[in-house]
């Protein structure tokens, strides 16, 4: 089979690590007999610095018009320091969320046994944790209604749901509870928010059409809590915009490194798969970042294109670099090996499998 890939690298360190998960795509179809094409296209501060837009009409074309979507980073110091900036690498992230219908962001947190000891909480409360978060993309308070008043003292920002994009979402995870532990939690407000009652009532009304899955609902002050101090007995979460942006973050931290979370944005017309982690510019361009979440990120898009076998394939050498201790100065400072070396380290043992 070919597969056409729009591969949208971004800025900072987002080159490198898409450059990794490239060579291990490759590797995976030099094995099966896939064939993948890289169309590449600029995102973020490139794309202003190259065209004044953080999302092109022909990047835009670009992913629409391919099997899926590679993703690197967004973000870089010299509009993060200007909040009067009009035009800002993050308005192409929205842009793109919008344009191509990506409702639904998939980010699985898994407590990797030979990484427990980076963890900032105890290794008996994370060693096993293993859930998925959720988040709802293209709706709620990142899209709502805003402004400021005219004497600029007043300032608003609106969160607004409708019934069938919450149905859309819910229903996402009841399938993805389905294949998993058979344990949904929805996470919400609905104590105080009128539109956290609507998503708790839409839930409820659904539980029905899936018998076999237990349900259970926490606000997210009490799912903030309960995630540090108890990881292991959540599932699949679902969640608003907000909310899984926050909480997502949040449970980034039982991996022990960012470099290590892959994620999924799930559309209407195609896919997008990228690292959790941001565009570290601080890095960019030093070959010390860790591209284990985005060559993760490629082996969900592998899933996603129905190439099971082949993700797993990924994983098992992903799984190896880590216990062989073949890894980036984030896990390892001392004996770190640099992210070209990491990506050759899993190429090489894809090959070898």
């Amino acid at each position: 089979m070919n597969y056409t890939i729009a591969t949208l690298a971004g800025d900072g360190i987002g080159p490198e690590v898409t450059a990794q998960a490239i060579k291990v795509l490759e590797a995976v179809g030099s094995l099966s007999g896939h064939q993948f094409e890289f169309n590449h296209s600029p995102v973020g501060a490139v794309a202003i610095d190259q065209t004044g837009d953080p999302f092109p009409k022909d990047t835009f074309k670009n992913c629409e018009n391919s099997d899926a979507v590679l993703f690197g980073a967004i973000g870089d110091p010299k509009y993060d320091n200007d909040p009067k900036a009009k035009v800002r690498p993050e308005q192409g992230l929205l842009r793109m969320r919008q344009m191509l219908g990506l409702y639904a962001n998939i980010r699985p947190v898994t407590a990797f046994p030979q990484l427990i000891h980076k963890s900032p909480l105890r290794a008996e409360l994370i060693e096993g944790a293993d859930f998925i978060v959720i988040r709802e993309l293209t709706g709620g308070i990142y899209f709502g209604t805003r402004g400021r008043s005219e004497d600029l003292n007043m300032a608003f920002d609106t969160m607004t749901y409708t019934r069938p994009e919450i149905q859309r979402i819910v229903k996402l995870a009841f399938e993805y509870a389905g294949r998993r532990d058979k344990r949904l939690t929805l996470i919400d407000k609905a104590n105080v928010l009128a539109s956290s009652r609507l998503w708790r009532e839409t839930t409820q009304d659904m539980e029905g059409n899936y018998s076999d899955i237990a349900v259970d609902y926490l606000f997210v002050d009490n799912a903030a809590m309960q995630i540090v101090q108890w990881p292991k007995k959540f599932d699949v979460m679902v969640t608003a915009n907000l909310f899984g942006d926050i909480i997502s973050d949040e449970a980034s931290v039982i991996t022990g490194s960012l470099g290590l979370l892959p994620s999924a944005s799930i559309g209407l017309s195609t896919s997008v798969f990228e690292p959790v982690h941001g565009s570290y510019p601080q890095g960019a361009g030093k070959d010390i970042a860790n591209p284990i979440a985005t060559i993760l990120s490629a082996a969900m898009m592998l899933d996603h294109l129905d190439l099971t076998d082949e993700a797993s394939t990924v994983r098992a050498a992903v799984d190896k670099s880590m216990a062989d201790n073949f890894v980036t100065e984030d896990l390892d400072k001392e004996v770190s090996k640099k992210c070209s070396e990491v990506g050759d380290y899993i190429k090489n043992a894809i090959l070898k499998a």
